[in-house]
């Protein structure tokens, strides 16, 4: 049998509430407090209270002990009073206080960050070896393969066009120097970079992201271990160290490729294009092209890197990390390429004068 009291008090201090066998609540209240019990038929009603509070108090069919509860309403009405006579909402709100950034600002902000620790971690010598030779593996020999099948179908496209126009033009000693020239400044960089981004970057903001998102971050720092050290620094030294030397390669089978189509479908002899090559490059022209990689492979890994450890959202921000970090690894790699190209080359060449 359910029996229910309602009591019209704001209680100073808790009381236990003892049932008795004649369904009737007796309440002990302290002494500065008035207590009324409602009957069947008529409550008794206090007029001198300004406000009322409902306690409804029953039974509970488990234990046999009462328990009390307030009304969703009066709970509303209260936490609404409360925020209304709170200091802080009395205040005036500042213009900007319900601003926040969007997440591609915070990741901006967060590459130089990034970079100036990996700078100092290089400085001071705290190098992971062993993760930097995991990482190195991955991104030298394991992407070799595909960069060089890229070079030489990228270079045998550039001397069909080449060839055709140049011939044309009775400048057959010039077709060498024209693709050594476009290859070792801007095609073999640009184009090992690209596949680059492509294969590690997405793959080093798969990794962070899905750590950062499953909490391994938090692990490790727990343990003791900076992820800038542990994670960060490995994959930035591996990718400036691998895309130099994937460049050179790039670059020799782009060459060697453009001479054998050229040989073989134009019958402009392979010691023409070795000979006009080798009389339009300066070492100064390999060595431009062994610092875009670098630059390209810090751009690369500093913000696949800064896109993982800023992920959020799961597996889905997982997959927008990804897509987002090798777009803006693309987009940072053509912006640098035009820094450095009109940097390095300046004013009017005289490569080709000696092909002609």
């Amino acid at each position: 049998m359910m029996q229910t009291c309602c009591i019209h008090q704001s209680f100073c201090s808790p009381h236990r509430i003892v049932p008795r066998s004649d369904a009737l609540l007796a309440i002990k209240p302290p002494k500065a407090c008035r207590v009324a019990f409602t009957g069947k038929s008529q409550p008794l009603r206090f007029p001198n209270l300004t406000r009322q509070r409902k306690l409804y108090v029953s039974f509970n069919a488990n234990d046999g002990h009462p328990h009390t509860s307030m009304s969703k309403l009066e709970e509303e009405e209260e936490e609404t009073s409360t925020e209304t006579n709170s200091p802080a909402s009395q205040e005036a709100e500042l213009p900007f206080s319900k601003w926040s950034p969007s997440k591609y600002i915070w990741r901006g902000l967060s590459v130089p960050i990034i970079a100036g620790q990996v700078v100092l971690r290089i400085l001071k010598g705290k190098i992971h070896w062993r993760n930097t030779l995991q990482q190195l593996e991955r991104t030298g020999p394991k992407s070799l393969g595909v960069c060089l099948l890229t070079s030489t179908f990228v270079g045998m496209a550039f001397t069909i066009q080449f060839v055709r126009e140049f011939t044309r033009l009775g400048l057959n000693r010039s077709i060498g120097g024209v693709l050594a020239l476009a290859f070792s400044r801007e095609l073999s960089p640009v184009i090992t970079s690209i596949v680059v981004a492509g294969r590690m970057g997405s793959a080093f903001a798969a990794e962070l992201g899905t750590m950062q998102v499953s909490e391994q971050t938090d692990t490790l720092r727990v343990l003791g271990a900076d992820p800038i050290d542990y994670l960060i620094t490995p994959r930035v030294i591996a990718s400036c160290l691998a895309l130099p030397f994937l460049t050179l390669m790039c670059f020799t089978v782009g060459m060697a490729s453009s001479a054998l189509l050229s040989d073989a479908v134009y019958g402009i002899s392979i010691n023409i294009i070795m000979d006009s090559a080798h009389r339009a490059l300066r070492p100064w022209d390999i060595v431009s092209a062994m610092i875009k990689s670098q630059v390209f492979g810090a751009i690369i890994s500093v913000i696949s890197c800064s896109w993982g450890v800023t992920t959020t959202g799961g597996a889905k921000g997982v997959g927008e990390s990804t897509t987002s970090a090798v777009v803006m690894s693309l987009v940072g790699i053509f912006i640098a390429d035009f820094v450095l190209s009109s940097f390095f080359f300046q004013g009017a060449g005289d490569s080709l004068k000696n092909c002609v």
